[in-house]
């Protein structure tokens, strides 16, 4: 999926900043600073590209020009491909380099590992959806969010605020309220939102299913597991609530989960996708 927003200026200063707040001090003491010069970054192997927007829009902040096209987040490349040329003064090009190569290597490695579990949970049921959880590395959530959803996946959850998600430790301190009347309490004081409920095995399942719950998110269970809750869901005589798979979900157990008739496996395993590299040319120009 093609680049679905980039990431704001005072981000990406932010990241300039952190990496040379005074300049480049090796260019200054050299005398080059003002040397014109290029930087190109190419794929080093295939990857699903993404931050290549953020790229080269540090570069503009920095007084760089665009040197051409660039490959637009989301798009599968093979090794070698040429994703981003800059070009400007010699100082700037370092002050530039390193913060968005970095940014595009971690990216990328986000949504090239989204896209390989999205595409091995559908051999198993070519339907099936991929959510990523809110457990990305704290402080990275719009890079993150970006990168799953150029891999071919969809957020979770953004946070707390914007979902009803009941987990036991919800129902801690609900007393003595019987579930259906917890779920209608949901439903009153959000009536456009859907309720989730997770649940830890098949009785649990059973019982938020009766309750009407709209999504059952059943937490580390087997594959025959949830195969079951899906039929007991199915077999539900005016309730059929969406079964999500959640714990542990990833590209060695996706596809198993895909064909219990599960429709969205929720996982935060893409946020662990080693980066792609992305190799750095850095030279006079005109040569």
């Amino acid at each position: 999926m093609r680049n679905p927003f980039t990431l704001p200026d005072p981000e990406l200063e932010a990241l300039l900043h952190d990496d040379a707040p005074w300049g480049d001090a090796t260019s200054w003491g050299l005398g080059i600073s003002d040397a014109p010069g290029r930087l190109q970054f190419r794929a080093r192997h295939a990857q699903v590209v993404c931050g290549s927007e953020e790229a080269a829009r540090m570069g503009q902040l920095r007084g760089l020009r665009l040197d051409g096209m660039l490959v637009p987040s989301g798009t599968p490349v093979e090794a070698d491909t040429l994703l981003l040329s800059l070009t400007g003064r010699a100082a700037d090009l370092h002050r530039v380099w390193k913060p968005a190569q970095t940014l595009m290597e971690y990216a990328a490695g986000m949504a090239s590992a989204t896209a390989e579990l999205v595409t091995t949970a559908r051999r198993g049921h070519p339907q099936v959806a991929v959510a990523c959880t809110r457990k990305h590395l704290p402080g990275s959530k719009s890079l993150s969010v970006k990168a799953i959803l150029c891999g071919g996946a969809a957020p979770h959850r953004l946070g707390i605020s914007d979902s009803l998600l009941v987990f036991a430790e919800h129902r801690a301190f609900l007393g003595g309220l019987p579930p259906a009347q917890a779920v209608a309490r949901l439903k009153q004081a959000w009536p456009e939102r859907q309720v989730v409920v997770e649940t830890a095995d098949e009785d649990e399942a059973a019982v938020w299913i009766e309750a009407g719950a709209d999504v059952i998110q059943l937490d580390k269970c087997l594959p025959q597991t949830v195969a079951r809750v899906v039929a007991q869901a199915a077999a539900h005589p005016d309730h059929h609530p969406l079964i999500a798979v959640a714990g542990g979900v990833n590209v060695s157990n996706a596809e198993a989960y895909a064909r219990t008739g599960a429709r969205l496996l929720v996982s935060s395993a893409p946020y662990q996708g080693p980066p792609r590299d992305v190799a750095v040319t850095l030279a006079p120009w005109p040569a």
